[in-house]
């Protein structure tokens, strides 16, 4: 013991804070509140020697007992339908990253979009203390946010939204049109719609949007061209066949996820058709694969990280003691080869 290097026996030992107040020559109190969210009362000097100093000596701190002093977990819970959805997974991570500046760490869980499997996995979160929750798989009928509310839990859902609940969603309607807008100036009037869920907000609005501006220009959809489906790759594939299948197959078609686009492509391609000569193709998200598919996708463009970060604010908002407003961000269409060709 006595041959080991001093660096191997001070890692033996956790650096407390009355070591960091030692060599930052201060008070352990003032150098508490000096690595605090809220430093109020220090000056901005002695807070940044104290944080330099903790940061050098490898100081951590206990975010559990400072919970049972406060009577805060510092942690946010993210309930998402699966983090294989491009969508979801990117704004889980400026959730992640907006809540670490601010001092929470997150614990998120895959709900499938099944009520029985959300059950389980919010009760897992409630028994961890959690300060609030994102919920980022709303559906009409859903309970969460009615229960999380009946708690006194803080909540905001995000992507999706919910009549009388906070929310940090895009103006999926006017994404919507904007589909439309584009396809009907390039002159299609038999179009196709594969809707997604009907029951999530995203699903049901975006395609209100686009058949309600094709009903204004004179060219209602009729219900075959317009196929529910699950949000996934696979099932966009599906239910492009089902369009593909039609006795007169639409001229182009608006999927309303880019997962389901892509599934789409495959569609129009066992068709013999080519996808944005043929058929054009409009997808939703413009996630960054969108740009370098062989034929680039055009896609309405949700700003996901800032519908991410954005949530997380109106958390932080709630914990203040605020009553944030719910935000709806605007879409762009960006075109791209898929709509290219008419």
């Amino acid at each position: 013991m006595k041959d080991e290097p001093i660096a191997q026996r001070a890692r033996v030992r956790p650096v407390t804070l009355a070591t960091v107040a030692h060599h930052a020559q201060v008070h352990v109190s003032t150098a508490s509140r000096a690595l605090s969210d809220n430093p109020a009362g220090i000056g901005a000097d002695t807070v940044r020697r104290v944080r330099e100093l903790a940061a050098v000596l490898g100081y951590r701190r206990d975010v559990g007992a400072a919970g049972l002093r406060t009577g805060s977990s510092r942690l946010i819970g993210v309930l998402v339908p699966r983090l294989t959805d491009l969508v979801l997974a990117s704004i889980y991570e400026s959730i992640d990253a907006a809540a670490g500046a601010a001092g929470y760490g997150t614990v998120v869980a895959n709900t499938l979009d099944d009520p029985d499997h959300r059950r389980v996995r919010l009760d897992a979160m409630l028994s961890r203390r959690i300060d609030g929750v994102v919920i980022g798989d709303s559906h009409i009928g859903d309970t969460a946010a009615h229960e999380l509310r009946a708690r006194g839990v803080p909540y905001v859902l995000v992507m999706r939204k919910l009549e009388g609940h906070l929310s940090v969603t895009t103006d999926d309607y006017r994404g919507g049109q904007l589909a439309a807008e584009h396809l009907l100036e390039l002159g299609h009037h038999r179009v196709g719609v594969i809707a997604g869920d009907q029951l999530a907000s995203t699903g049901r609005e975006r395609t209100l949007g686009f058949r309600r501006a094709f009903e204004s220009a004179g060219y209602p959809l009729p219900d075959p061209y317009v196929v529910e489906s699950a949000f996934s790759t696979p099932s966009g594939l599906l239910a492009g066949s089902e369009l593909m299948r039609l006795p007169d197959p639409p001229t182009a078609i608006f999927a309303v996820h880019d997962l389901l686009a892509l599934g789409a492509m495959g569609a129009i391609r066992d068709a013999g058709k080519r996808v944005g000569e043929d058929v054009g193709l409009i997808g939703y998200n413009d996630l960054d694969l969108a740009a370098t598919l062989p034929v680039p996708l055009t896609s309405v463009r949700s700003d996901l990280g800032a519908m991410g970060s954005l949530s997380v604010d109106a958390l932080l908002g709630q914990f203040r003691g605020e009553t944030p407003s719910s935000v709806l961000l605007p879409p762009e269409l960006v075109v791209r080869a898929t709509t290219q060709h008419r």
